[in-house]
């Protein structure tokens, strides 16, 4: 949806900036008077001419020069209006423009039940230690903060990069800390654009996994994160192609490396240790096809996607991760459609699958003789999208994430401290009005229902209003 709006504002600039360029043309195209022409040449003509009936030099003077005040007076009105609408202001060392962007937004949020993420919610879990569930709260810190650069042209290929972070890296020590959000990467990306082919290095989130739910209340993470909705950020390099088949249709080959990440946490607030994925000594490789056709103006696309790694757990502890995906953004009448993903995999904690858990021990992962299984994994989500008008929007998605709860039974070590989830759901409702192309009201319910290894269920009631402005 951010995307969206961005997309949007930029179209508004572009159109504005054409607007600009037809004013100046019109101007620059536009002859001097006939009569002031006639005037600057009249000096030599005797008064029998002036007195043919026309009127005098000094009245056609005055007369153009009225209608030239005039036609001044409009155009500075006018492009004093479009410099209102179009600035530059953010400037770069290097001769190439560069562009911020953003999003302030801020949350109001209650919850019946408790969560382990008060704000963006995931998981439901029992009371906390004082026997405490409900609470009401704000929240800025799912704000955005964005930089694009646009590079030169190399090889035929245009190059821009671009950076996302937001305020959702944690809490410092300090009174009031939860206000204080720290700031984080997201995103950052280096693209270099053919007519057909692209390179994009970076860290994004799975192009394999490429479809989330529309949602303000998660933003600092996808909608459905923990319940089927396979997402991290991950360092990668892909190359896509496109295929034209026809006026309407393309198919899209993409396929890369990524980091083999497992969902381990840091274990030096410092330093950068090795994850198990890196210990295999070789990266994850993924790759997805996908078709897209317009018809009357609605796009339809459907994928499949799959991804491989290695993970070491040490002492010859071996786990192959994998996954199986597919995608589908469907459109069922002009006001309707229907997207989603479904996914199969294993030990994909790195990806948000299985609660971010990847492998689990038949005792403490320290031990040399316990033995290491791979999380069995399955989930996906769908979401129903309803245009009920051109600003305003309301969404139903729902989404499961199932590792498989017998597996967690018989191994019931975690590898890094994660507590073990045999299944987690979540259903949202929401209603989007966007007044402004850059202003965002939102309000949303949502469901979250939480089983743990041994099936105790946790359930928790979250509402969440937003309010958004994007620059």
């Amino acid at each position: 949806m951010v995307a969206d709006l961005r997309s949007e504002s930029e179209r508004y600039r572009s159109e504005t900036r054409e607007l600009r360029d037809e004013l100046h043309n019109a101007m620059a195209s536009r002859p001097l008077p006939p009569a002031t022409v006639n005037v600057q040449a009249a000096e030599p003509a005797t008064s029998a001419t002036s007195n043919l009936g026309a009127p005098s030099t000094g009245e056609s003077k005055e007369s153009d020069a009225v209608r030239l005040a005039k036609l001044d007076e409009e155009y500075d009105l006018l492009t004093g209006k479009i410099d209102d609408q179009y600035q530059t202001k953010v400037e770069s060392r290097s001769k190439y423009k560069v562009r911020l962007s953003g999003l302030v937004l801020l949350n109001l949020f209650s919850t019946r039940g408790y969560l382990r993420n008060a704000d963006v919610p995931g998981l439901a879990d029992a009371p906390d230690a004082l026997g405490r569930s409900n609470n009401t709260g704000f929240s800025l810190r799912q704000s955005q903060i964005g930089l694009e650069v646009f590079g030169p042209d190399i090889a035929g290929a245009r190059t821009h990069g671009d950076l996302q972070a937001d305020f959702a890296g944690g809490f410092p020590s300090a009174p009031n800390g939860a206000a204080l959000g720290l700031f984080r990467l997201r995103t950052g990306t280096i693209h270099f654009d053919w007519s057909h082919t692209s390179i994009v290095a970076g860290q994004d989130s799975p192009f394999f996994s490429a479809l989330s739910p529309t949602s303000f209340a998660t933003v600092a993470e996808p909608a459905l994160a923990y319940a089927g909705n396979l997402w991290t950020w991950i360092p990668q390099i892909r190359v896509e192609h496109r295929l034209i088949l026809s006026e309407n249709s393309n198919f899209l080959l993409q396929g890369g490396i990524l980091d083999g990440y497992d969902g381990e946490r840091p274990r030096d607030p410092y330093g950068r240790a090795a994850l198990a994925g890196e210990y295999s000594r070789q990266p994850g490789y993924a790759g997805r096809v996908a078709w897209s056709h317009s018809a009357s103006g609605q796009p339809l696309m459907l994928g499949a996607g799959g991804y491989y790694s290695r993970q070491n757990w040490g002492f010859g502890r071996n786990v192959d991760a994998w996954a199986g995906t597919l995608d589908w953004s469907i459109p069922i009448a002009p006001w309707l459609s229907l997207s989603g993903e479904f996914y199969r995999g294993r030990a994909l904690g790195g990806l948000g699958g299985g609660g971010y858990l990847s492998a689990v021990f038949t005792a403490d992962s320290a031990i040399p003789s316990s033995r290491v299984r791979g999380v069995d994994v399955l989930g996906g989500w769908s979401q129903l999208k309803f245009r009920l008008s051109p600003k305003a929007e309301l969404n139903a998605a729902a989404g499961q994430d199932n590792p498989f709860a017998g597996q967690l039974r018989a191994y019931p070590f975690a590898g890094y401290g994660v507590t073990a989830v045999a299944r987690n759901q979540s259903e949202l409702l929401n209603v989007i009005y966007r007044p402004r192309s850059n202003l965002v009201l939102s309000a949303e319910y949502r469901h979250i229902g939480t089983h743990d290894a041994d099936n105790t269920p946790y359930s928790a009631d979250h509402v969440n209003l937003s309010l958004g402005i994007l620059f």
